[in-house]
């Protein structure tokens, strides 16, 4: 693990091959029980960023990415939904890499990235891929999952990695980059407290064609970096959403 900025404690770990979580710690007096925000660093031919982070959390951020390469190098700006710490700083980035787009599902690209965005999107079809170099991602549509009509994640085929946004988030500031221990019950535990997932009738069925493409690693947004049986993870998600 690298220390990127030792004031707010922001962080960068390579979790998987050429893959980067770019981690900044919320301490308990911001956020009760402390929080964390992530971002995924693809590197490769065609460099990619997955989460931009709030708008004000950009410095720290890009900050990041510059100690892993320049940028200016970004070629993709990818999230999962519209929201703040999905994209609240994409036009800072496009900014700060001119050859950069967005990249997002139809959805989102019709409803709000296309307006709000400086550059038009790349808007992926469900199950479209998006090659970078080494790298495939693929793109699943998952509307309302949790949250957000437009949500959708990438899964990126050579390293079995499903960048599974809202999923399986964590409280805590994830200070540990990587883990194989339980993260369903402490993300089920913030889930009933907050209650931030949609209901949707179709998550059953999300998770499922989620859980089918067998991810070895999940890139949460929030807390640590899962690796083990991510289809076995994924629908034992679904067992709980299902109970309720």
């Amino acid at each position: 693990m690298t220390i990127t900025n030792k004031e707010s404690g922001t962080n960068v770990n390579e979790v998987t091959e050429g893959i980067f979580r770019i981690n900044t710690p919320v301490p308990p007096s911001v956020i009760p029980g402390g929080f964390s925000f992530n971002q995924y660093l693809l590197v490769d031919e065609q460099p990619l960023l997955f989460h931009t982070g709030p708008r004000k959390m950009f410095p720290l951020v890009s900050e990041a990415v510059s100690v892993v390469l320049p940028v200016e190098s970004l070629c993709h700006i990818a999230f999962s939904h519209f929201e703040a710490d999905e994209c609240g700083s994409l036009n800072e980035w496009l900014s700060a890499a001119p050859q950069a787009q967005p990249v997002c599902g139809q959805t989102a690209a019709l409803v709000s990235i296309n307006d709000v965005a400086d550059r038009p999107a790349k808007a992926l079809a469900d199950g479209e891929v998006l090659t970078l170099g080494q790298h495939r991602l693929r793109w699943l549509d998952a509307p309302h999952l949790p949250h957000g009509w437009e949500t959708g994640y990438l899964f990126e085929e050579s390293t079995h990695t499903l960048l599974c946004g809202d999923l399986f988030t964590q409280p805590g500031n994830g200070e540990v980059p990587v883990t194989e221990g339980d993260i369903l019950e402490p993300s089920e535990a913030f889930r009933q407290k907050m209650d931030y997932f949609s209901h949707s009738t179709n998550a059953p069925e999300l998770l499922e064609r989620l859980a089918r493409t067998n991810p070895t690693t999940l890139a949460c947004m929030h807390g640590s970096v899962w690796k083990g049986d991510g289809g076995t993870l994924l629908r034992a998600l679904s067992e709980r959403l299902s109970g309720e």
